[in-house]
C-alpha cells in the first residue's frame, strides 16, 4: 500500500484551508495531487523508506498533525494505487485508516461485492447498462468476457473497465496540482437579507481571489458560487470565463451575473463563498487584446495596487464599495 486519499473533514467556512493542509501532506512527500474541495491523493512510495514505516503508519501520523495543527480530522483510505485508495476511503471512519492489500486475492475479494457504480470513472448511464445484463457488481464484471463488455460499453470502456474490476489500477498521483483552485468566503455576523452587503461580500470575495490568483502567476478559467442559508441549504452555481483571467473586475463581473441570476427574494443569508477552479500558469493564457483605454488604464493600476498590497499589506489599498462604515473584513 503506496496510496493515501485524504478527505479532511472541513466545514463549508473551511474550505479555503485545503491549501495549508495539503502543505502539511507535502512534509511527508512531494507527490501531492489536490482533490478539491477537501481532499488529496499522496504517494508514500518514497516516504515510506524514509520515515520507515508503511502507509498505515504514516496515514495515523498525517491524522494525528492534521488534528493538532489544524484542528481538523481527516478520513483515510489507502491502496497499491490511486483507484483502490478512493475505493478505500469510502468504507473508512475516522480514526481507523482502510486498506486495501496489495495481493490480487485480497484485491479481489476487496471490489467482489462492490456495485459497479462504485468504480472511479463509470456514470450512472453505464452501470445501468451493465445492470440490464446483470453485471451489477464488480465481481461479475471481472469474471465477464472482455468481447462481451466492449459490446455492451465500448472497445476502449469495455477494456478500461475489465481492466478495473479486476483490480489493475493504471492511475498515478499526479504531483504538483495543489493550485487547481483558489477559495475564499465570506460569512455574514447575523443571517443577511441586504441585497447590497451581499454585492459587497461578492466583490470582496472576488478582490481577493484575483490578488491571489496574481500572486500565484495563475490564471482561472472558472468561477464558482456558492450562497449559504440559514435554514443550512446552500445553492452553488459555476460559469466558465470568456477567457482565462485573473483579473478582478472580470471576476466581479461574473460573481455578480451568477449571484443576479438567482433572483434570491428576501433570502436570509448566512455566508458567500466564490471558488476559482481550472487554474494554469498566467504565462500560458492568451488575451483579447482590445482598444479600450479604460481597460489597459485599469489594468496598470491593478498592478501598481498589487505592488502596494505587497509591501504595505492586503488593506492597502481597496476598493471604494468596500470603504466606510459596515466595511467587509477581506
Amino acid at each position: 500500500m503506496t496510496i493515501l486519499c485524504v478527505r479532511f473533514q472541513l466545514p463549508p467556512t473551511r474550505e479555503a484551508d485545503l491549501p495549508r493542509l495539503l502543505g502539511m501532506l507535502e512534509e511527508f512527500t512531494p507527490v501531492v495531487q489536490a482533490l478539491p474541495p477537501d481532499g488529496a491523493l499522496a504517494d508514500l512510495r518514497g516516504a515510506e523508506r524514509y520515515f520507515g514505516r508503511d502507509a498505515v503508519q504514516l496515514a495515523s501520523v498525517i491524522r494525528v498533525r492534521s488534528l493538532a495543527l489544524h484542528g481538523v480530522d481527516c478520513v483515510i483510505g489507502a491502496g497499491p494505487g490511486p483507484m483502490l485508495a478512493r475505493m478505500a476511503l469510502r468504507d473508512a471512519v475516522p480514526g481507523v485508516t482502510c486498506a486495501v492489500p496489495e495481493e490480487r486475492d485480497a484485491i479481489a475479494e476487496f471490489l467482489a461485492d462492490k456495485p459497479v457504480a462504485a468504480l472511479p470513472g463509470v456514470g450512472a448511464a453505464t452501470a445501468r447498462t451493465l445492470g440490464d445484463y446483470g453485471l451489477d457488481t464488480l465481481g461479475r464484471v471481472a469474471a465477464a468476457p472482455l468481447s462481451t463488455l466492449q459490446r455492451l460499453v465500448g472497445a476502449k470502456t469495455g477494456r478500461e473497465l475489465h481492466e478495473k474490476a479486476n483490480g489493475v489500477d493504471r492511475g498515478r498521483v499526479v504531483p504538483n496540482a495543489v493550485s487547481r483552485s483558489l477559495a475564499t468566503e465570506r460569512p455574514f455576523d447575523r443571517d443577511e437579507l441586504d441585497p447590497d452587503r451581499h454585492r459587497r461580500a461578492l466583490l470582496s470575495a472576488a478582490e481577493e481571489i484575483g490578488a491571489r490568483l496574481r500572486a500565484l502567476e495563475k490564471v482561472c478559467r472558472t468561477l464558482t458560487l456558492t450562497v449559504r442559508y440559514a435554514d443550512r441549504s446552500a445553492t452553488t452555481r459555476s460559469r466558465t470565463l470568456t477567457e482565462p483571467t485573473a483579473h478582478s473586475p472580470a471576476l466581479t463581473r461574473t460573481a455578480y451575473a451568477m449571484y443576479e441570476a438567482l433572483g434570491l427574494q428576501r433570502a436570509r443569508v448566512r455566508a458567500i463563498a466564490l471558488r476559482a477552479e481550472g487554474l494554469d500558469p498566467a504565462d500560458q493564457a492568451s488575451h483579447q487584446l482590445t482598444f479600450d483605454p479604460v481597460d489597459e488604464k485599469v489594468r496598470r493600476i491593478e498592478e501598481v495596487a498589487d505592488r502596494a498590497r505587497a509591501k504595505f499589506g492586503p488593506r492597502a489599498v481597496m476598493p471604494g464599495g468596500l470603504g466606510g462604515p459596515g466595511r467587509l473584513a477581506a
